[in-house]
């Protein structure tokens, strides 16, 4: 489990480098090929699903001032460590502003790696 806290700090400390060179490439290998994710608000009736083609960089583009970080609640073993479901607050702090979601993600070992498999985002606001 230590090193999966590593994979998050590198996760989030890598989005934070994207959003300064808007060059999502780093983040896409942190993505399993079967990566789905969910983003929703609280004005949105369903999630806006999204997989592992999906244009980060028109995504990056858009945030000139932006970081982003995570406070995991739960850390939960499965599959006999070959995955990971972690529940949390990610925090984005945009232009001096901050915008707090509750997170799951799950990570998987492929290939002695860890890959995002899926990742639920829900806005608080």
């Amino acid at each position: 489990m230590e090193h999966l806290d590593k994979v998050l700090d590198d996760y989030f400390q890598c989005w934070n480098e994207a959003f300064l060179s808007k060059n999502g490439d780093k983040l896409r290998n942190y993505m399993s090929k079967s990566f789905v994710g969910y983003w929703a608000n609280s004005n949105l009736e369903l999630p806006d699903q999204y997989d592992n083609t999906y244009d980060i960089e028109a995504v990056l583009k858009q945030y000139d001032n932006a970081e982003k970080s995570f406070e995991p609640v739960s850390i939960s073993m499965r599959k006999d460590g070959e995955e990971f479901v972690v529940i949390g607050t990610e925090t984005a702090v945009i232009d001096g502003k901050a915008y707090p979601a509750k997170c799951m993600f799950v990570w998987r070992r492929e290939e002695n790696e860890w890959k995002l498999l899926r990742e639920y985002i829900e806005l608080e606001k």
